[in-house]
């Protein structure tokens, strides 16, 4: 549990603040100057469990969220349903969901977990848009007892649903910090890449970073084998405004990198494979990871720079069976319906059905570019040669992939064909990016009337 204040100091005006139980909320300042709805589950107030009254206030303040266009801060620590309270409470904790839900694209949601988030109000964090946890919180839906009871299998409750766990295994949480106070600062630096609500842009940022900065360092990080790793984030930091980002869900899905930063003073949303975690191949966790953050970048008018290179899908039958399928489809479906000012820059590699889920031009970017060195392709040369060459001496099998690798894994192919828009050199990515930003600033899409899409889950 933290020492620190429960709600920052500048209370604008308080709501429901006569209503008994464990939830608070009130409109605050944040340091930064950033109005939010701050609703707290104080768990030192019956182990916050939930009553009816306190799910009313809950519901209230994500309808005051809502309807007034404030981003939705919840910190919590609760044991769930007030057992004492019976039906009555989870008629309650059911009106506080459904509240919650109707934020989702309304206005940016964000849970800080102090403590406990047992049953019920674990799923409410669930809800959330970014969950912050602090070292020695946790959360589950069913806790370590339930868990012995039903399977057999003894486990600690940090390892069952400690604030690492979610971060590293289920992908719940997506920082972990020391205490409230560090969260409090993680969420004040994330409002200053969103916007209040859906009907806003993100605010612009000065920076005296020029737009025209040249970026050699971007592709001498490059090897010069295409099977060499390197880290992406350093291309990151190369080409956004002063070499700073924000990652978010850090520890999960490694071979994907999720990040918000400026350029040419734009906030915006990057994702990028990553070379030395599964050669940046994409799998289950790296598909929903990169599909959640774009659809919320779309949700809240944030263009997605996507930094393509990638092998494609990473193979095995244990994947297929949890629904590899189901899940990439997810990415796909995420870029497909975005309307979002999109660029697409292919690094190094661009192999197969990964090609088309990273943002292609057939996706519906409105730039694509390809560093010279780029490798556009069904596959790569080795993998095309085993499936052509099967019979082949092994002279034959290597005279095949140099003429494979000089004929096709090129991106003047592509060129040609218009599935890259050019061809550009490492140095001039920057420049590039941000003319691109400038441009599409009034971008908008005029979307199909009907009553939702049906995301593949």
């Amino acid at each position: 549990m933290s020492d620190a204040p429960s709600l920052p100091r500048d209370v604008v005006l308080e709501l429901q603040h006569n209503v008994p139980g464990a939830a608070t909320a009130a409109v605050v300042r944040l340091s930064t100057g950033r109005l939010v709805v701050w609703l707290e589950v104080d768990g030192g107030h019956h182990k916050g469990a939930l009553s009816a009254a306190a799910s009313h206030v809950i519901a209230t303040a994500a309808d005051t969220a809502r309807t007034k266009g404030l981003p939705l801060v919840l910190q919590i620590e609760s044991s769930g349903a007030d057992i004492l309270e019976g039906i009555p409470a989870l008629h309650g904790w059911g009106t506080a969901a459904k509240a919650l839900a109707h934020c989702s694209g309304h206005i940016p949601s964000i849970s800080i977990v102090t403590g406990p988030a047992v049953s019920g109000p674990a799923l409410l964090i669930g809800l959330s848009d970014f969950v912050v946890m602090t070292e020695d919180s946790y959360a589950f839906v069913s806790g370590p007892t339930m868990v012995a009871e039903f399977t057999g299998i003894t486990v600690s409750t940090d390892e069952l649903g400690g604030a690492t766990t979610h971060a590293r295994n289920s992908g719940a949480a997506s920082v972990v910090v020391a205490d409230l106070s560090a969260a409090t600062a993680w969420v004040e630096e994330l409002l200053e890449y969103l916007p209040n609500n859906v009907n806003e842009l993100p605010p612009l940022l000065d920076t005296d970073d020029a737009d025209d900065r040249l970026t050699p360092e971007a592709g001498a990080l490059i090897p010069e084998s295409s099977t060499g790793s390197y880290d992406v984030r350093k291309v990151i930091e190369s080409i956004v405004d002063d070499g700073a980002y924000m990652e978010v869900r850090a520890r999960w899905a490694g071979n994907v990198i999720t990040a918000f930063a400026h350029m040419a003073g734009y906030p915006i949303g990057i994702v990028a494979n990553q070379p030395i975690n599964l050669a940046g191949t994409l799998d289950i966790p790296a598909s929903q990871k990169a599909a959640r953050f774009v659809a919320f970048c779309d949700a809240f008018n944030i263009p997605v720079i996507t930094l393509v290179d990638t092998p494609g899908f990473y193979p095995g039958k244990d994947l297929e069976w949890r629904g590899m399928i189901r899940h990439g489809a997810q990415l796909v479906f995420a870029y497909a319906r975005a309307t979002v000012p999109r660029i697409c820059i292919i690094l190094r590699k661009s192999y197969g059905g990964a090609y088309i889920v990273m943002d292609s031009k057939e996706m519906g970017n409105d730039l694509c570019l390809a560093w010279p060195w780029a490798e556009l392709a069904v596959m790569g040369a080795g993998q095309a040669a085993a499936i052509l060459q099967r019979r082949a001496t092994p002279e034959e099998r290597a005279a095949f992939e140099a003429d494979y690798t000089q004929r096709l894994l090129n991106p003047y192919i592509a060129a040609e064909r218009g599935y890259v828009d050019a061809v550009i050199d490492p140095s001039d990515t920057r420049r590039e990016i941000c003319a691109a930003l400038h441009m599409l600033r009034d971008k908008r899409e005029k979307l199909v009337s009907r009553k939702h899409d049906n995301t593949p889950l």
